[in-house]
């Protein structure tokens, strides 16, 4: 009788154990997250060798659906943009700096405990456009703003992570689908045509 009682208590205190294991796995986590971009343009002029560096910061919320599988929201400031080589009417060299508040939605996969593969969509709303000439004659800085640029910017993402606790890792592309210029039949040089490429190298903490 004494062995089954210590048998029994064994296989209680086992199963909340597993229990509470469970159930700390399953809960949502909310963070901060933010890192480095290295972002383009997809046009003919722009120079891949020449990207414009910059960051993104903001929130993210970690939903689980499974033991290995998650919805992640997230939220956050990111600058985009390009240096572009234009040819008319002159030859020339300008940096285009787009900023957004950008919301991706990512299906986070665990291949092993750590190690994580992420895919979904996002969408960016533009809150500020800059343009700088480089080289040549043409006045960018007076005659392009914020509002020769569309607002929506939408596309897809896929990344890899590393999570460590409380803390994560991780690089994500960024793949736009949408067009970044408005046409502009007089001097054509906001590239109508272009959409964003961005390359993001990112640290996260999450706060529970």
């Amino acid at each position: 009788m004494k062995n089954s009682k210590i048998i029994l208590a064994s296989l209680v205190l086992t199963f909340m154990g597993y229990t509470n294991a469970t159930a700390q796995s399953n809960v949502t986590k909310f963070g901060l997250k933010g890192g480095v971009n290295f972002s383009n343009l997809y046009t003919d002029n722009a120079d891949d060798e020449n990207v414009l560096t910059g960051f993104n910061i903001g929130l993210y919320a970690k939903v689980p659906v499974t033991n290995s599988i998650s919805i992640q929201p997230e939220i956050y400031y990111t600058g985009k943009g390009a240096e572009v080589a234009y040819s008319t009417p002159v030859n020339g060299t300008a940096k285009f700096k787009l900023n957004y508040i950008e919301v991706p939605v990512m299906l986070v996969a665990n291949v092993t405990k750590n190690f994580n593969v992420q895919v979904g969509p996002y969408a960016g709303y533009l809150i500020s456009g800059k343009t700088t000439n480089e080289s040549g004659t043409y006045n960018f800085q007076d005659n392009i703003d914020t509002d020769d640029f569309n607002k929506i910017d939408a596309g897809v993402a896929a990344g890899l992570g590393i999570d460590l606790e409380t803390v994560s890792f991780g690089v994500r592309y960024n793949y736009g689908l949408t067009k970044v210029g408005k046409e502009n039949s007089t001097t054509n040089q906001t590239y109508p045509d272009a959409k964003n490429s961005v390359l993001s190298i990112y640290g996260a903490f999450s706060f529970n």
